[in-house]
């Protein structure tokens, strides 16, 4: 473990002096850890730890991530020096602990490329290449001459070679390295690979030459990969060429274009041992939000292995976790100290300490006894907090659980509810049980409401598809006869609800046909409305050109702006298939399209005056009663969400006050992104496997962009649909475990006996929701 103990900067003790915690929790931590409240604060701390490392090291060398993580990091850093000499600037530099009286000389800085797809070419938009060059070269105003770069072109190719000529299919194989070539291409291709071991050696060798990397940020992949350094990677590797795993090609299935194209890219990536190979290096990881808490937590406190690729940061004394409260919420002793300072814990805070407790131990709440809890350093330190006996305590406990389950059981009457997603399956993936409950009496009134476009998530290959069906029924008369009366008129919302009654048809009587008619429908009357064009020739010639654009443009580039529409049109078309499942027709199911959502890689902050707007006018005229919410906390991972949220909150806001609505409430929901402690949900909605069967039987035939799950979640391989019961069951099995396995099956309500998961929903009203939001505002209105 490094020494700690003089080695604070003026910038981490001032971080450290606004912190609940302490740098480091021998023995449990292994690695100093600082914390900050969400992700935009997460950047600026992380940008004026990078200002002050280059006033003392000029001419040092950095290598910086790319991604998403990077984002506050990256605009704070911009802020900073495009305003340097500013008053408010010099003011907020002095209070971080930076010296605004040395402005830093980034121009003499060299830089280090981490990794990099192979093969990718370099001007490609989804290249880590390109990244480096907009966002540090020219966005950071780096010396181009001093930077070290992986552009795939000039890797291990001779002069009349190209990446298309050795690699036609744009897949890798590595067994060449070892075996023999058998034709005339696989000998090209294996001098090829024998070259780019060489360059990743010469890479090497330069790195070394400089005195190594001085100033190194990363994030944690989903395996807790560093670099692309993935789970299994020795702490001495060098750089060099390599395959990935599946948690790796899954995160970034969408920076390739679906996780067809990322299976089979490799990658270039500097090592573990190339990082730490200067023992004074400064060595940041950065992790933000409560997904990344388990590899957070296995980082910091877990053996040191191959297994963590973090820990061969450890030896490192300048080396630190800087993460966010979500990110950290898995570090025991940190949960700890916030109990203690806390200086009181209320009834949730006891749910939470009895209920992990009674899933670590595997054992009912009410079987819990006094040693278990007073060996738990957690449990113990809240527990202290309050004056009831533990009895006590643990029958509140699990009656607040049984009084959750009974909440989530009861359907409600006459109520209109307005359903919000992000994306156009959220809703389903994370709360469809608790819908498909209260959609049971006719009372109530149902309206589902799309916030973005959702085009990122739909792949080449699947619009290919969709316009190969759409050829096959274009020139039939049928299609001619429909034209000719008018069918296909943009706004005949008629024959919008006829194109799904068509399809959900095909699906009800398992007819190929009749579903593949019903989907060339609605994309023709997609067509009609983007591209103001009826004359069938003109529509085929425009098929043409698509064909040929999805078919040759490289996987993951930006689309333009009429092709991104298109396919944001096949994701309408999919929620409205799913929702006439239930039978709700088009005139209840409506498509925002925010701003913000623009499909660059870092998207623009929801605005009051372009995104707020058409929610509000929408709750003005349904006027609902319950509002659902996709609820994260923290600014992190899809960022949709969280900007989803702060567009929605605000137009709750008007709208509760202007119709005086102090009832509205709202239910948060979370997805296969994240979950909801036991604790912090107050609703729990049974699911049956009757439940099951519905939602993986309308998420396999509505959602067809999403069937072969081109975009997967890094925890299963396979449709969302999977991977959300999985979830449920999981939660089901943490309240039988609280609850005790009797409770369940021996219940005299036959909904109870025949529960089999569980979604969590968290229940707020207005001011819940607005509290939350702007602590988030907060933070991000200042980049």
């Amino acid at each position: 473990m490094p020494d700690t103990t003089l080695s604070l900067t003026a910038v981490e003790q001032t971080a450290l002096a606004a912190s609940p915690f302490d740098l480091l929790y021998p023995p449990d931590e292994k690695i100093p850890v600082l914390t900050v409240s969400n992700f935009p604060s997460l950047g600026r701390l992380v940008a004026m730890r990078f200002l002050e490392w280059v006033q003392g090291h000029p001419g040092g060398v950095v290598a910086l991530p790319t991604g998403k993580t990077p984002e506050h990091f990256i605009k704070w850093v911009q802020r900073l020096l495009a305003a340097w000499d500013a008053a408010e600037t010099r003011q907020m530099l002095e209070q971080a602990g930076v010296d605004p009286g040395r402005r830093p000389d980034l121009k003499s800085l060299h830089f280090v490329q981490i990794d990099e797809f192979y093969p990718i070419r370099p001007e490609q938009q989804n290249s880590f290449y390109y990244y480096v060059q907009k966002f540090y070269i020219e966005g950071f105003g780096l010396d181009r001459r001093k930077a070290l770069l992986m552009d795939c072109t000039k890797i291990g190719l001779e002069p009349d070679q190209t990446l298309e000529t050795v690699w036609p299919d744009f897949r890798v194989d590595l067994s060449l390295r070892t075996r023999q070539a058998l034709t005339d291409q696989e000998r090209l291709q294996q001098g090829v690979l024998r070259r780019i071991d060489e360059w990743c050696q010469r890479y090497e060798d330069r790195i070394r030459a400089l005195g190594g990397i001085g100033f190194f940020l990363g994030g944690l992949g989903p395996d807790g990969h560093v670099g692309f350094n993935v789970r299994g990677s020795d702490h001495y590797s060098t750089t060099r060429l390599t395959a990935t795993n599946y948690e790796t090609q899954a995160a970034s299935a969408t920076d390739l274009g679906g996780v067809e194209i990322s299976r089979n890219r490799l990658v270039i990536t500097i090592g573990l041992r190339t990082i730490a190979h200067n023992p004074e290096c400064t060595a940041l990881i950065i992790a933000a939000g409560q997904s990344k808490a388990e590899v957070v937590s296995d980082a910091v406190q877990g053996p040191a292995g191959v297994l963590i690729p973090a820990s061969a940061l450890r030896p490192l004394r300048h080396a630190r976790f800087y993460v966010t409260l979500g990110a950290a919420q898995r570090l025991r002793r940190r949960r700890v100290e916030l109990a203690v300072q806390a200086g009181a814990a209320d009834d949730e805070q006891v749910e939470r300490a009895l209920t992990d407790l009674a899933l670590a131990k595997g054992r009912r709440i009410l079987d819990l006894g006094e040693d278990e809890v007073r060996s738990d350093p957690l449990t113990a330190a809240v527990l202290r907090l309050r004056p009831e006996p533990l009895p006590d305590l643990l029958r509140m406990v699990t009656q607040r659980l049984v009084a959750k389950i009974e909440a989530g059981s009861t359907g409600l009457q006459n109520t209109v509810f307005f359903h919000t997603e992000p994306h156009h399956d959220d809703l389903m993936l994370g709360c469809l049980p608790a819908i498909v409950r209260n959609i049971r009496s006719p009372s109530n009134v149902h309206h589902f409401v799309t916030l973005t476009s959702g085009f990122t998530s739909v792949s080449n290959r699947y619009m290919l598809r969709q316009l190969e069906i759409l050829r096959n029924y274009l020139d039939t008369p049928l299609f001619a006869a429909l034209h000719a009366e008018g069918y296909f008129t943009p706004g005949n919302q008629h024959g919008s609800n006829r194109d799904v009654w068509l399809y959900l048809d095909g699906i009800a009587a398992q007819n190929a046909e009749l579903r593949d008619q019903g989907a060339a429908r609605r994309l023709l009357r997609n067509f009609i409305a983007l591209y103001d064009e009826t004359d069938r020739r003109a529509i085929r010639d425009r098929m043409q050109e698509l064909e040929h654009y999805f078919s040759t443009v490289y996987p993951g580039k930006k689309d333009a702006e009429a092709v991104q529409r298109l396919k944001g049109m096949c994701r309408e078309w999919e929620a409205e298939t799913l929702w006439g499942y239930f039978g709700w027709q088009c005139s209840h199911i409506h498509h925002l399209r925010l701003g913000f959502y623009t499909g660059e890689i870092f998207t623009p902050t929801p605005t009051i005056e372009r995104d707020v707007p058409p929610i509000l006018r929408l709750l003005e005229t349904i006027r609902p009663d319950v509002v659902t919410a996709a609820f994260d906390p923290e600014a992190s991972g899809p960022d949709t969400h969280y900007k989803s949220l702060q567009a929605l909150s605000a137009a709750v806001d008007r709208y509760a006050e202007k119709f005086q609505r102090s009832d509205l409430r709202i239910w948060g929901y979370r997805n296969v992104w994240y979950r909801f402690h036991p604790g912090e949900a107050n609703l729990y909605v049974p699911v049956s496997l009757n439940m099951f069967a519905v939602m993986q039987s309308a998420f396999m035939n509505a959602f067809g962009s999403q069937r072969e799950a081109s975009f997967p979640s890094h925890e299963h391989d396979g449709p969302f649909c999977e991977l959300a019961q999985q979830i449920q069951v999981q939660q089901y099995q943490m309240l039988k475990t609280c609850l005790g396995r009797e409770w369940f099956s021996e219940h005299p309500s036959a909904l109870i006996r025949g529960t089999r998961g569980f979604i969590f929903l968290r229940e707020m009203n207005t001011e819940e929701l607005r509290r939350s939001a702007r602590d988030l505002r907060q933070a991000a209105e200042a980049i």
